[in-house]
């Protein structure tokens, strides 16, 4: 008999690869079919050590090619879909929005196209097919000093980013209220944890400070967000994914909220003791450099979980204390694999393994 599939899309990326990492040691009775175009953040050497577990596929292809996810839906048993494939770094959007535009909107109504299609129009699904979008609480916009984002926080995002995943977030709830495609919809908050490409903050904050270069905080580095470990953070989207209520949004959120100043000054701390200070004898709190705050910069995001403890009983496992130690260990303990990204020597791995099949 074959086994139900799950369609994870983006799991070469840092979340991505985090989650399908649980789903085959949690899920036996699950295969994980993983579509990832291996761009630029999604490193498929990330997955070199189960590409050969007998419950796993990959698939290089983009989210936005009808034909390639319509010829998916036709040859698997895909009976969910866990969409994390997106362009995410706010940076990158402030300076080429198109490519945000393309992926988190074109290819989430492909997707969604596909499903519908498939699931509804066809009638391949087994009545319990879920199609779960993995979002962002950036498209709430910015907070004050005090409040939370709850799911019935109005849409404000202040970046073609958050712009892009606000109005993914529209299209699959549309496809709910229009044919009745069984949609979920989770907004987390700030991820950490193994895997993560180094343009953003912690990572580069570590590679930088092993170094010995610079650590550029934005403006005066009181931006304030929330953290979530990555693993509770994949613990949650199984938990949405099995057990949420179809239609309905889950803001996941880790307890955590730091200035951005804090965490790199934290993360100072932690290397001085981990691996000693600068060769000068300099702790690397010296390192820190004020630079021009960010185009559009949110102040600050702060997420109300409260919904998702109450009604499907998840709390996150990890303090910022235990997940950052974690991490911190993690980067120190894989360095090579930092190389290899710092490099883009990483991205040669497709090739070397699969480019004669």
């Amino acid at each position: 008999m074959m086994k139900k599939t799950i369609l994870v899309t983006g799991g070469c990326g840092f979340i991505g690869v985090n989650f399908v990492r649980m789903l085959l040691v949690d899920r036996p009775d699950l295969h994980v079919l993983n579509l990832d175009k291996l761009t630029y953040a999604g490193n498929l050497q990330s997955l070199a050590d189960v590409e050969d577990h007998p419950n796993y596929t990959f698939i290089r292809g983009d989210i936005c090619d009808s034909d390639l996810i319509d010829s998916l839906f036709a040859s698997h048993d895909i009976q969910a879909v866990v969409h994390f494939a997106a362009e995410s770094h706010v940076d990158r959007s402030i300076t080429g929005p198109d490519a945000f535009v393309r992926t988190n909107v074109f290819g989430t109504f492909t997707l969604l196209q596909a499903a519908k299609k498939y699931w509804l129009d066809q009638g391949h699904g087994d009545g319990a097919s879920r199609f779960l979008h993995v979002s962002t609480d950036e498209v709430y916009g910015s907070l004050g000093e005090t409040g939370y984002f709850t799911e019935e926080t109005p849409y404000d995002p202040r970046s073609p980013y958050s712009a892009s995943k606000a109005s993914s977030d529209h299209f699959v709830r549309s496809y709910f209220h229009t044919y009745g495609l069984p949609i979920l919809i989770t907004n987390c908050s700030n991820n950490y944890g193994p895997y993560q490409f180094p343009e953003k903050l912690i990572p580069l904050v570590l590679n930088n400070g092993l170094a010995g270069k610079e650590l550029p905080v934005y403006g005066d580095g009181g931006n304030v967000r929330d953290w979530l470990y990555v693993l509770d953070h994949c613990e949650a989207i199984l938990r949405v994914l099995e057990k949420g209520q179809v239609s309905e949004s889950y803001n996941i959120g880790g307890h955590n909220e730091k200035t951005n100043l804090e965490v790199v000054g934290l993360l100072c701390d932690m290397l001085d003791e981990k691996v000693g200070p600068l060769p000068d004898g300099a702790p690397r709190r010296s390192l820190i450099t004020f630079v021009r705050d960010r185009l559009g910069h949110d102040r600050r995001y702060a997420i109300d979980a409260g919904k998702i403890e109450r009604e499907l009983g998840w709390t996150p496992r990890f303090v910022f204390k235990q997940g950052i130690e974690k991490t911190v260990d993690w980067y120190l303990e894989n360095r090579a694999w930092c190389t290899s990204v710092m490099d883009g020597s990483y991205r040669s791995y497709y090739e070397t393994m699969y480019g004669s099949k």
